[in-house]
């Protein structure tokens, strides 16, 4: 699925229905997000910056609203082993998250 909204569709096509996911209002901002996901974040754009090159942009937007299944949760924390993810490494590579550690900083 995620791949699939990947697809470069017209403007009138739905990229859910193209993907074969079930969309749900989002409940901070006009707008939908992927219903049952792990987690998702609600934003507004704060303020665009044009970078060097024929179409490049970076977008900076501010969290409204954050939505985590509660299965995802473990002791007030989310865990992203409860799902194994998917991650888009770039070209056209892929890997699970089935892996984590933590790294104290230096200062703690």
């Amino acid at each position: 699925a995620m791949n699939a909204s990947s697809a470069s569709l017209g403007k009138q096509e739905d990229e859910f229905a193209h993907a074969g996911l079930e969309a749900v209002a989002c409940e901070t901002i006009s707008g939908f997000r992927v219903a049952g996901a792990p987690a998702s974040l609600e934003c507004k754009v704060t303020q665009i910056i044009t970078l060097a090159g024929p179409a490049n942009f970076a977008v900076f937007g501010e969290v409204t609203g954050v939505h985590m299944r509660d299965d995802c949760v473990v002791d007030g924390l989310f865990d992203v082993k409860k799902f194994k993810p998917l991650a888009r490494l770039g070209y056209k590579d892929y890997s699970f998250v089935d892996h984590t550690f933590a790294l104290s900083r230096p200062d703690d």
